[in-house]
């Protein structure tokens, strides 16, 4: 425990009230009020909520069984969104850095919002992680992240609202076109499955040109030139009719998604992958199977804003406990040190 002891008086000229500070109070409150959870506390709740994944049944037993504290999850709730509301410029400064990036890996999954199917959209850029929880899975949900003029590089699953970003570069995941060519061959005839396998096979083949061209084994020509051929090898594949129902949906599917094939290979450094934002949203999908989401809006705010400051914060390799303490013991609003400055 810890007692502030400060000075209260009035001016001698204006007798206008005034009263003192230390640096490490969150609340300039001496009469109702004047004994709360600390910062230390209270950041302790939203890292174990939020980042680890406990329900605040389990993260109130955690402050009670280690320190002693008694609080209500009611109360650890309220706390929370208290912490979030400190946090708003901070998250508004990760989304204005998101649209600002050069590259974002974006995905979706289902969130509960009083017991309600919403979603969860997520983006993650180099420095940055933001996620929004959204009522729908579309452009209109997603621009609210990117902003409608995003026009850096977009790397996701092929989803159809995502190339409605039109002046956006795309890159489609090969992860998920890999994983749909094996699940083919599992099921196929032997016949059938000649095509699948030849589509992975040459995806696998791009994936190597691109590591080899990163170790150095082909030069900036020869990538060019090797690009050239895997995106004819596609052409032809994409030519041949095809009798089996699976085969023509997957050529179908990839007639769609050519043109976004192999970005990747004509921008180096770019990933063919969306594994980034697969990542980033795992932690939430456990958190949705240990405690089912949020009861409310205000409740799914609050899980926006401070999942996004804690998964900057260990993005940027930063300590997430002493900046949310530093951020509750400021005496006005701050911007954290997480939003990327412009050059």
């Amino acid at each position: 425990m810890r007692r502030f002891d400060i000075a209260v008086g009035r001016c001698c000229r204006c007798a206008r009230r005034v009263q003192g500070r230390h640096a490490w109070q969150t609340s300039d409150a001496v009469q109702v009020g004047s004994v709360q959870l600390g910062p230390e506390a209270l950041t302790l709740a939203a890292i174990l909520n939020k980042q680890m994944g406990l329900s605040l049944g389990h993260t109130r037993q955690v402050l009670f069984y280690g320190f002693g504290l008694q609080v209500s999850r009611g109360g650890l709730c309220r706390a929370l969104a208290r912490i979030a509301g400190r946090a708003e410029p901070t998250y508004a400064g990760l989304v204005q850095a998101a649209r600002q990036s050069l590259m974002n890996v974006v995905d979706e999954t289902g969130w509960k919002v009083g017991g309600r199917l919403q979603w969860l959209h997520v983006a993650v850029s180099a420095q940055v992680t933001v996620y929004a929880i959204r009522p729908g899975r579309g452009y209109e949900q997603s621009v609210l992240i990117l902003g409608a003029e995003y026009d850096g590089f977009l790397i996701h699953d092929g989803w159809a609202p995502y190339y409605r970003f039109q002046f956006a570069f795309h890159q489609s995941c090969l992860s998920h076109l890999l994983r749909r060519c094996r699940e083919m061959t599992r099921i196929a005839s032997p016949a059938a499955a000649a095509f699948p396998l030849a589509v992975k096979g040459l995806l696998q083949s791009s994936l190597e040109l691109r590591d080899r061209y990163e170790r150095g084994e082909v030069s900036e020509h020869g990538l060019r030139t090797a690009t050239g051929r895997v995106q004819a090898e596609l052409d032809r594949m994409l030519e041949k009719p095809y009798h089996n129902p699976a085969n023509r949906r997957l050529a179908r599917h990839l007639e769609h998604e050519q043109p976004w094939l192999f970005t990747f290979l004509s921008c180096p450094g770019l990933d063919a992958t969306n594994h980034a934002a697969e990542r980033a949203i795992r932690g939430m999908v456990i958190a949705r199977k240990v405690w089912g989401g949020n009861r409310t809006w205000e409740g799914a705010r609050t899980q926006q804003v401070l999942v996004s400051v804690l998964r900057t914060c260990w993005q940027q390799g930063k300590d997430a406990f002493a900046l949310l303490v530093s951020l509750l013991r400021a005496p006005r609003t701050a911007i954290l040190d997480l939003v990327p400055r412009p050059d």
